[in-house]
């Protein structure tokens, strides 16, 4: 097959990196900061509840872990898909391609199946491990396993996400993206405080608006890909499990679902090291999260970019057009970074003020934006290789920059210097606790720089032109 017939793929393989990477990015982009938006609504309105508020945002940063969790698997899943079926649509293999979108559909229906299993039976154990308040624990408890056994919306819309951005359609991804977060953002305050004749639910109905916007955005994404997408065959026979092909998707998405699941370990590991200290820490951190999420995201939506774009190039054996994807992909991600430091630096307080808080929880928090978005420009670096390195079938390198940003950089130092603040007997010193992430970010770039070395004389010098 000549992909160079096919005026999508002849986009991928002939227009200028840098328009190419923006066509492909700014949805993708869009895409991701919307997935943060989720928690981000959800998070809002229950802080505005009148009856237990802030003990309610509590329950969702227990919850938080295993939604991150969740995805990470899916994501992961198809980011090995993506880069897998970019790479044989690169070159010209049209069976492998359509291989690699079945097998993913097929990864999907298991992994819904291991979190329906999750949410029905572990929920108790997962939430009474980080917190002895019934309130709260209930409160999370009832939210996981909502989100748990209804999670097939999330998880299929995420492979059909990637089997559309690898065909180079990311529009389409964000429009059923943006469906589905439309909804939940008009379900949430009717399902929540009971409007329009709906009675009050409470964080029951913002799990119930979660999981709804979800299946919207993965009903969407389904049809696109089965109307939309024709460089690709489809059916049963496609979907039917293959070893090799799983083990190719694998290859390079395991690598990316530890990275992402890494995510989801830290932050249930600073739950438990936040809680010695006050609940009060536990609350702020998860809500600064959620919001550094959204400028993280946007990182990771053009990661997204980068990986089909170079994973293509180098399926071409194109030298030219891997390094070009690699430049203007890290170009452009430290230029989000820089401009999400300038908004948490700038819009700090009001941030804190929009979510309700109050006290030593609104200074904890506020104090968290201002040093942890301080190491956004060695994180922006970062996600990118983290792309690239996915791209150039470099998966365990990927792999070693998560674990060093997100665990081995993390955890221990911050329990070290959580000992500092437990001891001062305040919070006022709260700050070393946050200063970790800029060491850790800090720390990661220079292996992230040091491995991409290696990787360039390996992977990209052996390239034509």
């Amino acid at each position: 097959m000549d992909n160079t017939k096919n005026p999508q793929m002849n986009k991928m393989a002939a227009a200028p990196v840098n328009r190419l990477m923006l066509s492909m990015g700014i949805p993708m982009i869009i895409s991701m900061m919307l997935q943060a938006v989720y928690n981000i609504v959800d998070s809002a309105f229950v802080s505005n509840m009148a009856d237990g508020g802030e003990q309610a945002l509590n329950a969702l940063t227990l919850a938080f872990p295993v939604q991150m969790l969740m995805v990470a698997i899916a994501i992961g899943t198809g980011v090995g898909m993506n880069a897998l079926m970019s790479r044989s649509l690169g070159q010209g293999d049209r069976e492998l391609a359509g291989k690699a979108a079945g097998n993913a559909i097929f990864l999907a229906a298991v992994i819904y199946v291991v979190f329906l299993l999750f949410g029905i039976f572990g929920t108790g154990a997962y939430v009474g491990s980080q917190t002895k308040n019934a309130e709260i624990a209930e409160m999370a408890e009832e939210y996981i396993r909502i989100c748990c056994t209804l999670s097939f919306g999330i998880i299929f819309f995420s492979v059909f996400e990637k089997t559309l951005q690898a065909s180079g359609r990311s529009l389409f991804s964000t429009i059923a993206q943006v469906a589905g977060a439309v909804t939940n953002i008009a379900l949430d305050p009717i399902m929540i405080y009971g409007l329009l004749g709906v009675p009050e639910m409470g964080i029951v109905g913002a799990a119930l608006a979660t999981v709804i916007g979800q299946v919207v955005s993965c009903v969407l994404a389904l049809i696109f890909h089965f109307r939309l997408i024709k460089e690709i065959d489809s059916g049963w026979r496609y979907i039917r499990p293959s070893g090799s092909v799983i083990g190719k998707i694998y290859s390079i998405g395991l690598p990316a679902i530890i990275a992402q699941a890494l995510m989801s370990v830290m932050t249930y590991g600073l739950n438990l090291i936040l809680v010695q200290i006050s609940e009060n820490a536990v609350t702020a951190y998860g809500l600064y999260y959620k919001i550094q999420q959204f400028i993280l995201f946007a990182a990771f939506g053009l990661r997204d970019a980068i990986t089909p774009i170079v994973s293509f190039g180098y399926g071409m054996g194109s030298r030219e057009r891997v390094k070009q994807g690699i430049k203007y992909g890290m170009l452009y991600t430290l230029i989000i970074m820089a401009a999400g430091l300038v908004l948490l630096e700038i819009f700090a307080q009001p941030f804190a003020a929009l979510f309700g808080l109050s006290g030593e929880t609104e200074r904890l928090c506020v104090s968290a934006m201002r040093v942890i978005s301080l190491s956004f420009i060695f994180a922006g670096a970062n996600v990118a290789f983290q792309g690239i390195f996915q791209a150039l079938e470099s998966g365990v390198q990927s792999l070693v920059i998560s674990v060093c940003r997100q665990i081995l950089f993390v955890l221990p130092v911050a329990w070290g210097f959580s000992l500092v603040v437990r001891n001062s007997g305040s919070t006022d010193m709260m700050w070393l606790v946050w200063l970790t992430f800029l060491i850790a970010e800090g720390l990661s770039a220079v292996i992230a720089v040091i491995l991409m070395t290696g990787i360039s004389r390996r992977r990209i010098s052996t390239l034509g032109n």
